[in-house]
């Protein structure tokens, strides 16, 4: 796999040790990735970087205007190939809080629970390569 074929995904949250664990698993699932510490970070990230992002990984509770559940609605609406992850330890979506295509995931987490959850969700054609070999 070439540098130019490594996908990137935009990892959100507001806490610097869950960003370096998550970056740490995405990373070691053969993502490279951008960081944003809260969704209106993250939307500027998107604007000028959507062509190389495959994936947003993002927490629920962050400061700021948007919180996770509105930067997923956001990213499916205005990118909709972007796969979408939604994580949290405190809060669990309502009906309809989350767009049809993302899924949820619940903190903590670990590089298992993680890696078989992109599996699981991922098309063929998104998944790194390490995801790939791991099967």
């Amino acid at each position: 796999m070439t540098l130019s074929t490594v996908p990137y995904a935009l990892v959100v949250d507001d806490d610097p040790l869950i960003m370096m664990d998550t970056t740490s698993i995405l990373e070691d699932a053969g993502f490279r990735f951008y960081e944003a510490m809260d969704g209106d970070e993250a939307k500027r990230i998107l604007a000028a970087n959507s062509e190389n992002i495959v994936l947003l990984f993002s927490d629920v509770d962050m400061p700021g205007e948007t919180n996770g559940f509105a930067l997923a609605r956001h990213v499916a609406e205005n990118w909709p190939a972007i796969e979408i992850v939604i994580a949290s330890g405190h809060v669990l979506p309502k009906p309809g809080e989350m767009p049809e295509k993302a899924t949820f995931i619940s903190k903590p987490f670990n590089k298992q629970m993680v890696h078989g959850h992109l599996r699981n969700m991922l098309p063929d054609s998104k998944l790194p390569e390490p995801l790939k070999k791991a099967i």
